[in-house]
């Protein structure tokens, strides 16, 4: 119970990776403050973090609803005597539009497009971080976590997913500057590929041609669980050394090795940086995995330099 005594808020947490947070942070011994839309997802959560002795309160929430997230953080204050440990900024309404759209050009899409992806995964984490943030400064300690992904170094999906997940980052790093002398640490998670619901149903289960749709589908048969991400804030949020991270984008591959965690299933997780992962995904160097050792990985200066626009 390494987090007993703290309070969280996950948003999002009524599917996927924000209901795997949460079920890891409140195993932990946390307090945690669950937000979706729907109440019937959210008392699902709720009801599993109870089946593993945790303490949870789901809050109807709309992340796209300014008052709904300042009524979330005048209720916490009121509940926790001011106390706030932990933000995961993990809602995120886009992905069903996303796979709808699969294909078509941000030209070809209609606008509005931009607000099914980015009003609740942007504009709402940036809301939900400055209320937090007024309580984690005020006691002089706190952990942001935006939950993000490769998309925002590389084009993955469309147009505005990329530059929503770019933003992400920058959210996290340019935060991370005002916050760092008040002890308060922000940071950027990358989990990889995730078996979410919503990816078993749009990915896992679809009937796939071989080529590079049937290799995507490879990637996310072999991805993390949803817990892996909540394992890692766990590990991350007990970690002494803490600040010496803040601004920065953490992997989930990353932190996994950092702190020794294996998926609750036992199995280790994907390192996407690992030459021998790497050379899987080339078809004409596939054979190589087998020799390259699994400790060689990409630099993340390479990284870097793969997104530089100079």
């Amino acid at each position: 119970m390494s987090l007993s005594g703290w309070v969280c808020v996950v948003t999002g947490a009524s599917r996927g990776i924000g209901r795997g947070i949460a079920l890891q942070l409140s195993e932990a011994g946390a307090t945690v403050y669950i937000t979706g839309r729907q109440e019937n997802t959210l008392k699902q959560t709720a009801a599993q973090v109870k089946e593993r002795g945790g303490n949870c309160v789901p809050v109807i929430c709309d992340s796209t609803k300014d008052k709904d997230i300042e009524d979330l953080f005048e209720q916490i204050k009121r509940e926790q005597n001011g106390r706030l440990d932990i933000l995961v900024n993990n809602a995120y309404a886009g992905v069903q539009t996303i796979f709808d759209n699969m294909g078509t050009k941000f030209w070809e899409m209609d606008p509005s497009i931009w607000d099914s992806i980015n009003n609740t995964g942007l504009r709402g984490h940036y809301f939900f971080s400055v209320y937090a943030s007024r309580m984690m400064v005020a006691q002089g300690r706190g952990l942001i976590v935006t939950i993000s992904s490769m998309g925002g170094l590389r084009y993955i999906f469309n147009v505005p997913y990329g530059v929503g997940k770019a933003a992400c980052d920058r959210l996290a790093a340019d935060m991370a500057v005002e916050l760092k002398s008040r002890g308060v640490a922000s940071v950027s998670l990358w989990p990889g590929a995730v078996q979410t619901e919503l990816v078993s149903q749009l990915i896992l289960e679809k009937k796939t041609p071989q080529g590079e749709d049937s290799k995507f589908k490879d990637v996310f048969a072999n991805g993390e669980t949803t817990e892996v991400s909540g394992m890692c804030i766990v590990n991350l949020a007990k970690d002494k050394n803490l600040m010496s991270l803040t601004g920065k984008v953490l992997m989930t591959c990353d932190l996994a090795r950092r702190y020794g965690i294996r998926d609750v299933d036992g199995r280790s997780v994907t390192d996407y940086t690992s030459l021998k992962f790497l050379v899987t995904q080339v078809p004409y160097l596939s054979w190589l995995s087998a020799v390259v050792p699994s400790f060689l990985r990409l630099p993340r200066f390479v990284l870097t330099l793969a997104s530089s626009r100079f």
